[in-house]
């Protein structure tokens, strides 16, 4: 992923209002993250930890989503990830589409890892220390699967242009 600037990833939120884009916080180390590690820019408001936001580079240019995590009973219970299918701490993630459908109070939902760092386990660069089941997929297509079905959600967000 190309790195980012603040105002550039604050003008790239597809379901958000103006306002909610501009009171969204931010990580504070985006001149130091590392971006060739990373498939999409995810994090979780650390004032509300209710909310996460997801950006990402696709065809059409870079492409922002605000999500709010579930309030589903705590537990030990541990899900699949349905970007990276890591298993392990996965919370659903539920996103107002974009547009009128959204206004509407059209929402779409996945279950995505709770720390949004699909990319370094992906690469397997994180592990989660859960039991998982064997894959035979190299690094390469994991990645490829990653984006993916990132990119398919991020359409479900979206909706038909």
């Amino acid at each position: 992923m190309s790195p980012l600037s603040e105002s550039q990833v604050r003008r790239s939120f597809v379901n958000l209002t103006a306002g909610e884009a501009k009171r969204a916080n931010l990580p504070g180390d985006l001149a130091t993250r590392s971006w060739d590690q990373l498939d999409y820019l995810g994090w979780r408001d650390p004032k509300s930890p209710q909310r996460a936001y997801l950006v990402v580079e696709r065809a059409a240019g870079v492409c922002g989503v605000g999500l709010r995590r579930s309030t589903q009973p705590a537990g030990p219970r541990k899900t699949m990830c349905s970007l990276c299918l890591t298993v392990g701490d996965v919370a659903l993630m539920v996103a107002p589409r974009a547009g009128r459908s959204g206004l509407a109070g059209n929402s779409v939902g996945t279950y995505i890892c709770a720390d949004l760092v699909c990319s370094l386990y992906a690469r397997d660069l994180l592990r989660t220390g859960d039991a998982i089941a064997y894959e035979t997929l190299g690094v390469e297509q994991k990645v490829a699967r990653l984006r993916a079905n990132l990119d398919a959600f991020i359409g479900r967000v979206v909706g038909p242009r």
